[in-house]
């Protein structure tokens, strides 16, 4: 990229750059757009009917030890289909680093997640949106952005389903879409100006609050809808953010290595 030509980028929390930049070093090629948390999204009325008041809602817990989950089955739990999200979670709650990449921790965080299998209704990373807001679902593991879609959609349907999402305690996975330029663009110019123009406050707050997905824009934190602006499952308080990480590339060998435990696990072999 070529940064004189992305004045916007002025505009852009630092804290949010500096977590791109361990993916994208010196964030040369890329420029942080949306972001999300992985987290649990959930039916408020039916973990209520379905567990103690005592029950944390904000631990992964609920999805991951077998007491619990064994109680959500059958109201309906969801997992995203991707080990990319669904493992480091799983570690999280081992209390391992959930940025691990050694095959005895992926061993663990595997037999864990066998073990709620009998009670998992969906592996599925975009269903449970439906799901959670039609009532066919209790919790789910999943994006932040996606789970608040889940609860404006029961909202437009006037349907008495009411969803909530809460950043897990043990820490979770936190994604950044990111905006970039091929190589070989035909006209790098126009998509310099393009990404500058979607940098501008009034814009990134604009597709914030038509999507409901978080911006690193700080200028345009203001502009953002209060509903929106002010729920800490889609902007966590400063306490909140310090849980986050982001999953760094894996080596090939590894990532071979968990796409085929993922695939053995869903297969119950």
């Amino acid at each position: 990229l070529d940064k004189a030509r992305l004045p916007n980028l002025k505009n852009l929390d630092p804290q949010i750059v500096a977590r791109a930049a361990t993916a994208d070093p010196g964030n040369a090629h890329g420029v942080p757009y949306l972001w999300s948390v992985t987290g649990i999204g959930y039916n408020t009325a039916q973990l209520d009917r379905a567990l103690a008041e005592a029950a944390p809602r904000d631990s992964l817990a609920l999805l991951f030890d077998p007491a619990y989950a064994q109680k959500l089955a059958p109201c309906g739990i969801a997992l995203l289909d991707t080990p990319q999200e669904v493992v480091p979670a799983a570690l999280a709650y081992l209390g391992r680093d959930p940025k691990s990449h050694t095959e005895a921790d992926l061993a663990d965080a595997i037999a864990l997640i066998d073990q709620l299998r009998p009670y998992v209704r969906k592996f599925h990373s975009s269903q449970y949106i439906n799901d959670l807001a039609t009532g066919d679902l209790c919790i789910a593991l999943g994006y932040s952005g996606d789970v608040i879609q889940a609860r404006n959609r029961a909202r437009e349907a006037e349907s008495p389903v009411e969803i909530a999402f809460r950043v897990p305690r043990e820490g979770a996975q936190m994604s950044i879409d990111m905006l970039g330029i091929p190589a070989d663009a035909p006209h790098p110019e126009n998509a310099h100006a393009f990404i500058n123009y979607i940098l501008r406050p009034d814009i990134m707050a604009a597709i914030t609050n038509a999507v409901s997905y978080p911006n690193p824009n700080l200028a345009a934190t203001q502009l953002v809808a209060p509903e929106i602006r002010d729920d800490p499952g889609i902007y966590p308080p400063e306490p909140l953010k310090q849980l986050l990480y982001i999953d760094l590339p894996a080596p090939r060998t590894y990532e071979r290595a968990r796409t085929r435990a993922w695939t053995r696990m869903k297969s119950g072999c």
